[in-house]
Formats: C-alpha cells, structure tokens, sequence
C-alpha cells in the first residue's frame, strides 16, 4: 500500500538552521522540499567531488578492469582524489592509445600490399628529381602507364595492381596517387606493438586499484549524505532572522519529530498534504508481496501518491505470465538451481532478499505449468509414457480461449478496484460498465480470431456496458455536459479494450514459440546423433547451446510481454500513470 503522508513546516532561528538538520537527518523520516533552488560554492565543490569519484568507480567496474591481477592487489588509499584522478586519466591514455592504434593497424592493412619502405629515403630521392609513387588500379589498366616511367608491379591482389612507379621528374599520370604515409610499414608495426604494450601495462595499473572499489564506495556514500546535507541547507526558505523548511513524513512517523521540536524549541505545522503537492511515495506491503519490488526497481517506475499500488496484481499475474512464457518444467527446474547457487554465493552481500524469493517464485510457476503441460525440454521427444497432467494445456485453441479470459479477468480487476475506490458514489456504475464491455470483447474475440459464434446473451455486455459508461463517467448538475463526457470516454477507449484482450495471445505465441524452438533443437541433435565420440560431441553441443537460448529468449519475453501487460495494459485500465518519485528522508546513512 501506498503510505499516507503528512505536510510539515520546521520554522527555526537561521543561528540553529545547521544543528535543526542534523537532528533532522538523525531522524531520518522527513523528505525535504526545497524552497529555493540549492546553490553555493560548497554544493558545486561536492558536485564536483561526487562526479570525479563516480567516474572513477565506473572505470574500475567496468569489465575490462574487473579481473584482479595476482599480486596486484595491495593498494591503499591515502589521497582519494589523486587515486581516482589518476585512474581517470590512465583510462583517458588507454582511450587515445586505442584510437590510434585502430588507425595505425588500418594504415598497416591499407600500406601491406606494397611491401616494406622508408619514406624517408623515397624524400631523398625526390630532392635528386628521382620520384617514386605509388599506385593501386585494375590489373587490365596497367598497360595505360605513360612509356616515359618505370612500372614495377610490387603484388596483385583480387585483380588490383600495386604498382610503384619510378621517373626521372614529375610525370603526369592518369591515376591516383596513394599518398605516403609519416612511416614504414615496420616503423607501423613496431609503433603499434609498443603501443599495445604500454595499454596492457596501463590497464594492469588500473586493476590493481580494484581493490580500492569498498573504500571508494564508503568516501562516495559519505559525499552523498554531505551534499544532500548542504543542498537541504541552501534549500531552506528565508525571512530576515527566521529560516523554514517543508517537507513529508509519513504518518505513522510523526512523534519522534513532535518530540524533537518540543525538545529543541522549533516551531513546527503538520497538515495533509493539497492536491497540488508533489508528495513523494512510498510503498509498504507484506514481505510475501514485497518480493515483487526489484522489478519495479529494475524498471524505474513510481507510482503517483495519489495513484495504487498494483504490487499484488503484478506478483500475482507477473507470476503467471511467467509460467506460461517459459512453460517448460526442465527450464523451470535450471532457473530454480541457478537462484539457489546465487543466493549461496552473493546473497550475503545484499540486505533484501526480495530478488531471490521471486525468482524462487516464478521457478515453480514454470515447473508446474510445464508439469501441467507435460513439458521437458520440449515435448516431441518424451515418451508416450509421460502425459501431460492437464490435456488441454496441449490444445492452442484452449490456451488461446484461456489467454483471452485472463486478460479480461486482469483488466476488470483494474475496474473493480477503482470501483471500490469511487463507492458509494454513482460513478461506480461506469466501472462496471467497462467491466461488462471486457468481457464482451472476451466473447468478440473468440469469435473474430477462434471462429466462434457469437452467444446472443453476449450481446448485452455491449448494450449495458456502453449505458453504464455514457451516463455514469460524470456525474454533473447539467446532464448533457455529462452523458457528452461519457460518450467521449467510450469511443476514445472502446476499441482499446478490445484490443487490450486480444494482445494477451501473445502468451499464447511466445509459450508455443518456447516449446516449438526446444523441439526443433531436439530433432537437430537426433539427426547428428551419437554415432561417434566427435559426433556426440557435436550432439551435446546443440542441445546445450540450443535449449541455453532458448531459455534466453524466454526470459527476455518474460521482461517485453510479462512486465507490459502489467504497467502499460494493466495501468492504463486502473490509471496508473507512474507519475510519482520515491520518498527519499533525509538521513545519515
């Protein structure tokens, strides 16, 4: 649920402003609210600080740098700043020594043809009126040299000519010139194996400060909490003695705050926020639905304060979506042991376990709708033996006509709650309109997509529905203004709910692509077979590296097609419009 918040004002002294936020950010529950933009040279310097550490933090993630060199590994940081200068700029040197390199190894490759030279000694001969140019044309059109030079065709490749020409002063030619580089080829290659050197000595460098990354981290939490102190400061409103800040704090974290404006003689007002604050939010559920929380992280979406938290009907459906687009038990079973070998090796290092409890989650949910299906690694090849629990698990017609009833099921919880929410007012009506015109479309769409016939008694859903909407969307005193506002709704969100309904087939498609791409893996290794030691190599090979992308793909559908219709379809039926931004208390730590 979404906590309920209360505004507040803290009035103090400007002389206590410093020791009124310290106190403050002991606390840790008010999210401050800025009444002026925060501005000074000591916001601009921690700015600064803030950047250069986090580029430096950036460098040493980054995967060339994260191996540790053995015997590298013993840095110790005495001037942070200097440390992590320095390995901005050894990776800007890396950076520079990379291009050039790209260009001296493209120089290698464009010169290679003609051979070894110096350019140099060709500079010598030029001033003596002896020139040597160089030349790369169609070997059909090296007889349209002029007589008066000397052609020496130094290689052919791919019918061109390399030609090096020699005369006695400048002749004109009818071709052109490929222009000498600054050095010879093994001037090149001895330049460019230097320079590959130097970046793997460079690059060792940087390793070897990896070990620094904890206490970089520590010095970068540290700046944070400063410059949020600072910018809280600044940001405080001012009139002439007297200093003022607003803020938010939930409303069950009142006391304390009451008890130390008491304790240090502020003035203080706490009232319900307005409808034109911009309330932060902040989300507490149960543990059992909390676990759905990484996704909204991974995904960066708030919900307005005044909006729902739809976390239950994400784990819910999400879990779902998830059993249907993997839909092999065998899979189920590999992302099952991997969040349990995960969890032994970094769960120690993250205070929530949120992450490894979902995955568990969906694990099982893959598991038993493959279980349900009676799918292992595919189906074809199983044995007659095995059958699914459910038959019509195997039957698309069903999963479609099931993908149809789910979406209209998910869609008119969305009408519901904000049914509920609306009562006991008449509006509550236009809700159960749109519930009526989903499960009209349900019937629609098994009708224009599967072949069905259209039921006579269906019609009503779309008689009673579009009344209910057209005469209940808004309730004014001047009743046309408000059957025209219902009327707009209708048509402008009709024909999405039909559409709406109908895109949840693509669970369907993508749990039917799942088993499909599986079995023709399957049959791909049985054709090859394990007729010999290099075939059944071979065999095992495709299996791993086939069902291996398999499992990819169906992850990445889970991310597209499980997570879109919950915060795009889902939302746009309970108007949920992730307008918000998290609720973010000042604190130490």
């Amino acid at each position: 649920m979404i906590v309920p918040m209360k505004k507040v004002a803290v009035i103090i002294q400007a002389k206590d402003a410093d020791s009124c936020l310290k106190t403050l950010r002991r606390l840790g529950v008010l999210h401050v609210e800025h009444q002026q933009l925060p501005r000074g040279s000591d916001i601009s310097l921690l700015q600064d600080d803030l950047a250069l550490i986090s580029q430096a933090m950036a460098i040493l993630s980054a995967s060339g740098y994260s191996q540790k060199q053995p015997g590298r590994g013993n840095k110790t940081l005495k001037d942070w700043k200097f440390t992590a200068q320095h390995i901005i700029d050894a990776h800007k040197r890396i950076e520079r020594l990379d291009e050039y390199s790209r260009s001296m190894q493209n120089s290698i490759n464009q010169w290679q043809a003609w051979g070894d030279f110096q350019p140099e000694i060709l500079g010598d001969l030029a001033k003596e009126n002896i020139y040597i140019r160089f030349y790369s044309i169609p070997v059909k059109q090296v007889k349209e040299f002029p007589r008066d030079v000397i052609v020496k065709r130094i290689s052919t490749v791919r019918g061109v000519a390399y030609c090096a020409v020699v005369s006695q002063g400048k002749v004109e030619i009818p071709f052109k010139e490929a222009l000498l580089p600054k050095m010879g080829l093994s001037q090149m290659r001895a330049r460019l194996t230097e320079d590959m050197q130097i970046m793997q000595l460079i690059k060792e460098d940087i390793r070897s400060h990896t070990t620094l990354q904890t206490d970089f981290l520590r010095i970068k939490k540290d700046i944070q909490v400063q410059l949020e102190f600072q910018e809280a400061l600044r940001g405080m409103g001012v009139a002439d003695e007297i200093m003022y800040l607003r803020g938010y704090i939930p409303y069950d974290k009142i006391s304390p705050l009451q008890q130390a404006a008491v304790r240090e003689r502020w003035g203080i007002m706490i009232k319900d926020p307005a409808d034109e604050d911009g309330v932060p939010t902040l989300i507490r559920n149960p543990r059992w639905v909390a676990i759905i929380s990484p996704i909204f992280k991974m995904i960066e979406v708030v919900p307005g304060y005044r909006e729902f938290d739809i976390s239950l009907w994400v784990l819910i459906f999400l879990s779902v979506f998830f059993g249907m687009l993997i839909g092999d038990a065998a899979y189920g079973a590999i992302f099952l042991s991997l969040t349990f070998l995960a969890q032994n090796k970094w769960g120690h290092k993250v205070s929530s376990k949120s992450i490894f409890m979902l995955l568990y989650l969906f694990s099982f949910c893959a598991i038993a709708w493959g279980v349900l299906s009676g799918t292992f690694f595919g189906q074809e090849w199983l044995p007659k033996t095995i059958q699914p629990l459910m038959p019509a698990l195997r039957d698309s017609r069903n999963i479609q006509v099931f993908c149809f009833a789910l979406g209209a099921l998910h869609l008119s919880i969305a009408h519901l709650w904000r049914a509920i929410v609306k009562a006991p007012s008449l509006t509550v009506l236009s809700e159960l309109g749109w519930v009526s015109v989903l499960w009209g479309a349900f019937f629609l769409a098994k009708a224009l997509i599967l072949g069905d016939i259209f039921p006579e008694p269906a019609k009503w859903f779309f008689i009673v529905g579009p009344f209910l909407v057209v005469f209940f969307t808004s309730i004014k005193k001047n009743v046309f203004k408000g059957i025209g506002q219902g009327l707009g709704n209708l048509f402008l969100n009709l024909v999405n709910s039909f559409t709406d309904v109908v895109s949840y087939i693509r669970l369907f498609a993508v749990g039917l692509a799942t088993v499909v791409v599986a079995d023709s893996f399957n049959r791909m290794a049985m054709d090859v077979g394990f007729g010999s030691i290099l075939t059944g190599a071979l065999t095992v090979l495709i299996l791993f590296l086939g069902h291996a992308l398999n499992i990819l793909l169906g992850s990445m559908a889970v991310l597209v097609h499980g997570v879109r219709l919950n915060v795009l379809e889902f939302c746009n039926h309970i108007d949920v419009k992730w307008s918000g931004f998290s609720y973010k208390p000042l604190q130490e730590v």
